[in-house]
């Protein structure tokens, strides 16, 4: 239903008032940028966007992907009028414990789907987002996912992070015409004008890309509708809507002049007289600035009694087809509530002594047989990630067929993480992602997002080490594994690690860490595999300690030293213990593939696992920082203190010190003092 024109301006202004408020009250925010696109946002949610009123869960809801978080105020102040806040709620943006904090990133109860605090990285999310609707038709034919679309919203700074180049490829490419994006061209950033940084013409851009692109007003509600039914109706194609609007639209300064197109609105509260004079330009009352108008209400009131005719009609449609393919509506509800099917993890046979990527291939194998809603990635590295082993019994996504469910995202390791996150935020889907882990450096911010919002996507990276070899210093991940430990050392807001992390010791506990990363729902977790073989645990070795995050694989009862590490450091410390042996020297040898699950477990396990009074000795191809807290203060760790070298890996194993006999050295060194 189209409202009248002056009535979608009236509640547009009062979206403006709203936002400069909660700004104004906080004393902190972005207000400019939320009062220009408040047109387009009232436009989608007062008359296009289609969600259940009384089911925020309602799997084929429309979904909005807000990349600028900065412009939060805007989304908060249409989800009020949709009923999703109170306005007491509105009333304590950003503060301790309110329902309102800025970046919200993710809150369903309140009808937030994303929002990106990051620039670049919301709208790649709904990349993965318009993926999963469409893999999901291809695997039910629920008519649902076949009207469903994915809304995303950009600014000039989303444009401009390196990620928009990944995410406007990818999803051209693939012809996700169930993405509708609107670029808030505004012509202003945060500290200047956007031609002093950019002159390209980003229109032709994305149609080089293959997206419908459309030019219009932002700030005009009849283009804005013409040009949202365009991209409806669009077959082949992604849409991009450039609505060229006001930055501050509707500010005044304080002596009464325009303070439109103004970075000075950009990033701070409009203060003072200038925040009254423009409450009162917009129509607003200074002393009950969070008013909502009544025939505003009425708009929002009504849309909301439209929706609910909408939803039960497309509702009853989906209930037709649950009835007629039971068996697949039960399927897609496990999907949604992140029930996995009986996985055979006990069925798996490992190949002796062979590199945990290799191991890790196995598993996937099996994964791509059962988990019919999996999502595998790889950034143009799958045959040597092995993350290749899911096309066992899967196949490669095209624009003409989702029914695959491996996804070549080409050379970008970012927009790869991101899409991946954004496929499991939509929901049905479980995504996991590959590439080398020195790597894992591109895909930080998506990492750190994926902590923050409880996505538990999963990051497979291989080539652990310096043993990549011949590839030199600039492929060998040194410092990495300590980057991502700091990570599993942090807890979330519900108070888990924020990263789970695993390093596999063989390939044998590579299939538990496989295990454990597929049952983890609640974080993402992190594989780390190795390029070069490794010799296999002894043949009694118990590998159910994985679950426990550290296990003894070489018990002994009463050691004079023990000895820890994790991935192809384990077999190394065997073959040192061979030599202490030879000297009456008695030792446990510990694999922590998971320090941060190890420290979930009672203080009576890591006590008596790695008992404080014992020395401990921690070898690590990372940074001695990584064993450091398992070791304890007294301990000692040898590890790597310089990038590495370019060379065979077993001449760098020489090289560098990591062979059984120096490590049996060291060990004797430390002993002896």
């Amino acid at each position: 239903m189209n409202n009248p024109v002056r009535l979608m301006n009236l509640a547009a202004d009062n979206i403006r008032v709203l936002a400069a408020t909660m700004v104004e009250k906080a004393n902190s925010g972005h207000p400019g940028g939320a009062m220009g696109g408040a047109d387009y946002c009232n436009a989608l949610y007062a008359e296009q966007i289609i969600y259940d009123p009384d089911d925020r869960h309602w799997m084929c809801r429309d979904r909005f992907y807000l990349d600028p978080g900065h412009m939060s105020p805007m989304l908060y102040s249409v989800l009020a009028l949709s009923g999703f806040y109170s306005i007491d709620d509105l009333k304590t943006f950003r503060q301790w414990g309110s329902a309102t904090p800025g970046h919200p990133e993710r809150n369903l109860e309140h009808g937030i789907e994303n929002t990106s605090g990051p620039l670049g990285q919301g709208h790649t999310y709904a990349v993965g987002a318009a993926l999963a609707a469409k893999m999901l038709y291809a695997r039910t034919g629920n008519p649902g996912f076949e009207r469903e679309k994915i809304y995303a919203y950009i600014s000039d700074g989303g444009v401009q992070e390196e990620v928009s180049q990944g995410a406007g490829r990818l999803a051209g490419h693939l012809g996700l015409n169930n993405l509708i994006m609107f670029f808030d061209a505004n012509d202003v950033q945060l500290s200047t004008m956007t031609a002093d940084v950019i002159s390209e013409d980003t229109a032709q851009k994305y149609r080089a890309w293959n997206w419908f692109v459309q030019e219009i007003d932002g700030n005009d509600i009849i283009q804005i509708r013409e040009a949202l039914a365009k991209a409806q109706a669009e077959d082949d194609r992604p849409s991009l809507i450039i609505g060229h609007t006001i930055m501050g639209k509707g500010a005044l300064r304080a002596d009464g002049s325009s303070y439109e197109n103004d970075p000075g609105t950009h990033g701070c509260p409009l203060g003072g007289d200038a925040y009254i004079n423009t409450v009162r330009n917009l129509g607003g009352n200074p002393e009950d600035p969070f008013a909502i108008r009544d025939e505003v209400a009425a708009i929002y009131d009504a849309r909301r009694e439209e929706l609910r005719t909408i939803v039960s009609q497309r509702r009853a449609e989906e209930q037709a087809w649950a009835e007629a393919n039971p068996e697949v509506a039960r399927e897609l509800n496990d999907w949604f509530a992140g029930r996995l099917p009986q996985l055979p993890w006990e069925e798996i046979e490992q190949k002796p002594n062979q590199s945990t990527r290799q191991g890790s291939k196995v598993c996937l194998q099996m994964l791509s047989k059962y988990m019919k809603n999996m999502l595998v990635s790889s950034a143009d590295l799958c045959n040597s990630d092995k993350t290749d082993g899911f096309l066992s019994h899967s196949k490669v996504i095209t624009r003409d067929d989702f029914s695959g469910g491996f996804l070549q995202a080409g050379v970008s390791e970012l927009t790869m993480a991101c899409v991946c996150i954004g496929a499991m935020l939509h929901g049905g889907i479980v995504s996991a992602c590959g590439t080398f882990f020195v790597f894992s450096d591109y895909m930080k911010p998506a990492i750190r997002m994926a902590a923050l919002m409880e996505v538990p996507v999963k990051f497979v990276w291989s080539h652990d080490a310096f043993r990549v070899g011949e590839d030199g210093p600039t492929h060998e991940p040194v410092e990495q594994e300590a980057q991502i430990r700091l990570m599993e050392k942090l807890k979330n807001h519900s108070g888990r690690d924020s990263v789970r992390v695993f390093r596999p010791c063989d390939v044998h506990a590579t299939t538990q860490c496989w295990r454990q990363a597929m049952e983890n729902q609640d974080t993402p977790t992190a594989l780390i595999f190795s390029r070069q073989n490794i010799k296999d645990l002894p043949a009694d070795a118990d590998y159910s300690g994985v679950a426990r995050g550290a296990y003894a694989v070489i018990p002994e009862d009463n050691p004079d030293v023990v000895l820890v590490g994790s991935g192809s450091e384990i077999s190394t410390l065997a073959e040192a213990g061979e030599f202490l042996k030879k000297d009456g020297i008695r030792y446990r040898v510990v694999s922590c593939p998971s320090e941060g699950l190890f420290r979930r477990q009672s203080k009576e396990y890591q006590e008596t696992l790695i008992p404080r009074d014992v020395k401990t000795f921690g070898l690590t191809s990372g940074l001695p920082v990584n064993l450091e807290g398992l070791v304890g203060s007294n301990g000692r760790v040898f590890g790597m203190d310089a990038f590495g070298f370019s060379a065979p890996y077993k001449v760098l194993d020489e090289k560098l010190g990591f062979t059984g006999e120096n490590i049996y050295h060291q060990i004797k060194a430390y002993l002896d003092e």
